[in-house]
């Protein structure tokens, strides 16, 4: 057992800390430790962004009907955000995923164009995609709308 987890273990044994405490100092050592190579050198740490956006403004004077039929018109917006967490959660689930559902999906991408097994993604890309989706934005400006998709 590393020491640092040890003298955690014997302050709370002692009553030095609550359980609280010992189980946030023991959270930081697990994340201390995850961040350090066996040579003891730094890992790439992990992003800070804490959720993916889209969103979607229409430009100024572009609206759409409202599909009511009494002639209201609606401005469409999006704004969607999805924790992080959920997109890890989503790519560890693909360990779960039956070969017939991940050749099901694998064929729906390949339709769209893209050449990807689905079956590919692994624990150890998460963190890369996650730290690549922080540092991209993506912006399209159309004549009806800008959209943007980013990490935050």
């Amino acid at each position: 057992m590393d020491e640092n987890k040890k003298k955690i273990l014997e302050m709370l044994a002692q009553g030095k800390i609550t359980v609280d405490e010992a189980s946030n100092l023991l959270t930081l050592v697990n994340e201390d430790l995850r961040t350090k190579n066996t040579d003891g050198s730094a890992k790439p740490t992990r992003s800070n962004a804490k959720y993916l956006y889209v969103k979607v403004e229409p430009k100024e004077g572009r609206e759409k009907h409202s599909g009511w039929g009494d002639g209201r018109r609606e401005t469409e917006r999006v704004n969607v955000r999805i924790p992080i967490s959920l997109v890890r959660a989503g790519m560890k689930l693909t360990a779960l995923m039956p070969p017939q559902v991940a050749d099901d999906i694998n064929k729906a991408i390949k339709e769209k164009g893209m050449g990807f097994d689905i079956r590919n993604l692994k624990d150890e890309y998460i963190e890369p995609l996650i730290d690549a989706l922080g540092e991209t934005e993506i912006e399209v400006d159309s004549d009806d709308a800008l959209i943007k998709v980013y990490a935050q």
